[in-house]
């Protein structure tokens, strides 16, 4: 047994399917010995795309992502997924290789402090020098990602330490271990009690479903103790969603660039249930919010409990726990639904979201001989809903991600549709599509992307095609950052640095040893895509489209 064997057996009693990688200095021992365990290593043409994989199997499952690159640049480049986790809260393991440790602080092979840059974007990091520490360094490392607030952790193992000897029973030591991201906890009953009571004698409550209720597996807890209160529950944009079907109470997402329903301004309470706060929420400021609105905050990390506010009500508590907790004292109390606030509130979301749901098709209209983003999406969204089971999405990109939110997201977010998290960031589309058929092998995966962000990512078509993953990719090309370039043509009236230059994105798919297409009308884009989806490699459908988003 040595350090690298450890590590591998201990990932594999965790149940960890895979690690995504890029070989390179100091991984060689981690590979060989994934290797001779038969745990699956996917590899990468680039390191943020082997991090990518890791944030978006985490944040699709709630489950740890691992993913291994090797020192140096490497390890900078393997930073952008683990940024991406850090947003959105997301548990992953980044495992980044080092020259031997004598070497260190000597100027040895890519010598460089890998953990004070790992540092302000994971919960946990640490640098390992010796093997008899790594049993016990990764445990510590995992148990931070997936306790409370979910996030990532860093592990950089100096190779004499991976090559180092351990005892045979090293790993069996440790006894149990974990890899899902859970934090049950009873809240206090005076907190709840009090939360209770403000949403009772509130007037117009709101609930704030974020990233926290997926991780807490309470989608059916909100669904009921909202329906039973009559409370209208909104969604973070790009928060994890867990609105699997329509609701009555879900009206819709907060936080748009182009616009949101007038839901929070109007609330005199506001209860922030596993979501953070920031701007999408407008940072529970008041004004533009109304004076006085009260603030109930739910979590299960009490290192979140005062970011960003003071709440009026502060429960440390899981939201499933919470919610059922809330039920059964709705019940128990016979409190009266707020059923007229929340048809008020339907109404205005209805209102809002008309104006993208029901827009006329704009193909072949007012000059243009393309589709705008609009009938993109619903042109795919017509194929999705055919499907059973219906596919895995996946939305990257600014300009076609906004399209898709505003077309998609006003009657449900189901926990089975994944956009770039509270990041912001494009371009982990394709590693994230390839992610998603690693969760679910047998679930149809289908990933929208703008041509801009489909750059970053595009050689992980030979990646995928070699490994057997199979999606497809559909792709809005507006030759141009479609979002910047439309936000300069109100502001200044031209284009600058936004435009990008036209180019075969379906025969590079081809090349790269998938399949390439291409559709320039709704239905042909529809037959494109239901052809697409019994391919088993991966696809792309080149679709041009105006520039222009919602505005």
């Amino acid at each position: 047994m040595n350090g690298a064997k450890a590590t591998v057996a201990l990932l594999q009693r965790m149940g960890v399917p895979f690690i995504a990688a890029l070989c390179g200095n100091g991984l060689d021992p981690l590979l060989e010995a994934a290797d001779a365990a038969g745990l699956p290593v996917i590899d990468t043409r680039n390191e943020q795309a082997a991090a990518y994989i890791a944030d978006a199997y985490a944040r699709l499952t709630g489950q740890l992502g691992v993913c291994a690159v090797s020192s140096g640049v490497a390890h900078v480049n393997a930073l952008a997924g683990l940024t991406n986790a850090w947003y959105d809260g997301a548990p992953v393991l980044l495992i980044s290789g080092s020259s031997p440790s004598p070497g260190l602080g000597r100027g040895t092979f890519q010598d460089m402090d890998q953990i004070g840059m790992a540092r302000p974007v994971t919960k946990y990091a640490e640098r390992v020098t010796q093997a008899s520490r790594i049993p016990l360094a990764l445990r510590e490392a995992v148990g931070a990602a997936c306790g409370g607030r979910p996030g990532p952790v860093h592990l950089t193992i100096t190779l004499d330490a991976l090559q180092g000897p351990l005892p045979p029973d090293a790993v069996e030591r440790l006894g149990p271990l974990a890899r899902v991201a859970s934090s049950r906890s009873a809240a206090d009953p005076d907190g709840l009690a009090h939360g209770l009571a403000l949403l009772a004698s509130a007037r117009r409550p709101v609930i704030v479903a974020g990233s926290g209720v997926f991780y807490a597996e309470a989608g059916e807890a909100l669904r009921r103790f909202s329906r039973q209160s009559a409370t209208p529950v909104v969604v973070p944009i790009w928060d994890r969603g867990a609105i699997d079907t329509p609701w009555e109470t879900y009206v819709g997402l907060v936080g748009p660039a182009s616009g949101e329903p007038d839901i929070l301004t109007q609330a005199d309470l506001i209860v922030m249930l596993g979501a953070a706060v920031d701007y999408r929420v407008r940072y529970l400021d008041a004004p533009p919010l109304r004076a006085g609105v009260k603030v109930v905050r739910v979590t299960d990390d009490a290192q979140q409990m005062y970011q960003g506010i003071t709440p009026d009500v502060a429960i440390l508590g899981d939201s499933q726990t919470v919610l059922e907790a809330w039920r059964d004292m709705w019940s128990a109390g016979e409190l009266a639904p707020h059923t007229g606030w929340l048809e008020e509130a339907r109404h205005s979301a209805e209102a809002f979201y008309r104006r993208w749901v029901c827009t006329p098709e704009s193909y072949g209209v007012n000059g243009h001989s393309a589709m705008d983003g609009g009938a993109l999406v619903r042109a795919v969204a017509g194929v999705l809903e055919e499907r059973d089971p219906e596919p895995v999405l996946l939305i990257d990109g600014g300009n076609i991600g906004q399209w898709a939110h505003m077309q998609l997201a006003s009657r449900r977010y189901p926990a089975h549709w994944l956009t770039c998290g509270a990041s912001g960031v494009v371009g982990w589309g394709v590693p994230g599509a390839m992610a998603a058929r690693l969760a679910y092998p047998e679930r149809p995966v289908v990933l929208i992307s703008g041509d801009g962000s489909l750059g970053f990512g595009l050689m992980e078509f030979e990646s995928a095609a070699r490994q057997g993953l199979s999606f497809v990719t559909v792709v809005a090309d507006d030759c141009a950052w479609g979002i910047v370039a439309t936000g300069q043509e109100r502001s200044c009236g031209r284009r600058l640095s936004s435009e990008l230059g036209p180019a075969d994105y379906a025969g590079v798919a081809q090349a790269l040893g998938g399949r390439g297409m291409r559709a320039e009308t709704p239905e042909g884009l529809q037959n494109a895509l239901r052809e697409a989806l019994r391919e088993r490699k991966p696809t792309l459908i080149q679709v041009p489209i105006s520039v222009g988003g919602p505005a």
